[in-house]
């Protein structure tokens, strides 16, 4: 297996690969619902401001989808993964998920479900609840016409907007009664993203589980279910256990994923992941060892995938699409390591070495010698010859 020469805190260091792990066919149905939050390929090639534009590279970021769908994973379109709100706007997302279902037609049984938000209301002092109401309103009918499901986002517009957690329940109320399929419902920490501070009206997490557990009882209809990226293990566990019959939990733990979709005794989670992104031929091979009824094998599987992911999704989290992105060009495919928005700054050359290494003791890197000859090319550009 082909050596290469890494940065570590004390100095460079030589590291040899392992070969890629071998995991399980992947045939659904699974006994969870997985869902990968699929990243955007950009299109470097394309004259634009990389720091304001978003290009997209549509027939990698499709064949991405595609291979997801391949290994028995849903996607889970136009999310924060996808740069949503980070580089990707609404005008965007509405392409992306129009391209998504196309392709979707070619994977019969094939899962995808689409991120509706406000994206598209800038948050300030003269947004009305009533204004939130209609931009949600909007991009769920756009979802819904184009034969989408809904994933109904967290809103920036209605986190500065909202007094109260009663502005929450009106909001909610509102958007659920008028949708034509039960949504998921996403609510994302703020360490994911800031402007999401106090959501549900509160600061304190259990306070505003109270209000997300009061609107979605009073929908239950529906709600299909919500995801919970929190990053905190037993908040999930606790939210899950009060939620009405019928309604999942979609975990977005991306710390503590593999223990929460085994479940315990009193239920399990089911999964809507950035992280499934770049280890998706682990979910598939995992999920295809529950179906067996293997649990040594699921955790075997998913264990080394863990401290990978803790890593790409380390503070600050909201970063997390870099590491992402650049497993994907590592693993080819994509052929360049460029993200919309820039973003393929935000995290050091260190960042990157310990992800790599990371990666090949979960079994990740799909060509040990492609993804060396990249690395290289990384370190090249860092002054580490």
């Amino acid at each position: 297996m082909p050596t290469i020469t890494l940065p570590t805190p004390s100095g460079l260091q030589a590291f040899t690969t392992s070969a890629p792990r071998v995991f399980p066919r992947a045939v659904p149905p699974f006994p969870r619902v997985a869902l990968a939050a699929a990243h955007v390929v950009a299109d470097p090639l394309a004259e634009h401001d990389p720091w304001l534009d978003a290009p997209i590279d549509w027939d990698r970021t499709i064949a991405f989808r595609k291979h997801l769908w391949s290994l028995g994973l849903g996607v889970a379109e136009a999310m924060d993964t996808a740069q949503r709100g980070m580089g990707l706007d609404w005008a965007g997302a509405q392409e992306l998920v129009r391209r998504s279902l196309d392709a979707m037609q070619d994977h019969p049984g094939a899962v995808m479900a689409s991120g509706a938000g406000t994206d598209h209301l800038a948050p300030g002092p003269d947004v009305t609840i009533d204004d939130v109401i209609r931009a949600y309103e909007e991009q769920c009918e756009t979802i819904e016409k184009l034969g989408g499901r809904i994933i109904l986002m967290a809103s920036r517009a209605l986190a500065k907007a909202a007094c109260s957690p009663a502005d929450y329940e009106r909001v909610y109320a509102r958007i659920l009664g008028g949708v034509k399929q039960p949504v998921i419902i996403h609510w994302l920490g703020e360490m994911f993203d800031p402007a999401l501070e106090g959501y549900w009206g509160n600061h304190d997490h259990y306070a505003a589980m109270e209000t997300a557990l009061a609107v979605i009882a009073g929908s239950a209809a529906k709600v299909d279910g919500v995801k919970i990226s929190l990053l905190d293990k037993e908040k999930e566990i606790a939210m899950r256990r009060r939620l009405p019959s019928g309604v999942r939990m979609y975990t977005g733990d991306d710390f503590n994923y593999a223990e929460l979709i085994a479940g315990d005794a009193q239920g399990h989670s089911d999964a809507l992941l950035g992280i499934f992104d770049p280890i998706a031929p682990a979910v598939g091979g995992a999920l295809a060892a529950l179906a067996a009824g293997d649990l040594a094998q699921f955790h075997g599987i998913l264990a080394p995938t863990v401290p990978l992911s803790r890593h790409i999704f380390q503070a600050p989290t909201r970063f997390y699409k870099t590491g992402v992105v650049f497993m994907a060009w590592l693993n080819g495919h994509q052929s360049h390591f460029t993200m919309v928005g820039g973003q393929q700054s935000t995290r050091s050359i260190q960042h990157f070495a310990e992800l790599f290494r990371l990666a090949d003791a979960a079994g990740l890197l799909s060509d040990p010698d492609v993804a060396c000859a990249r690395m290289r090319a990384l370190l090249a550009t860092h002054g580490v010859a």
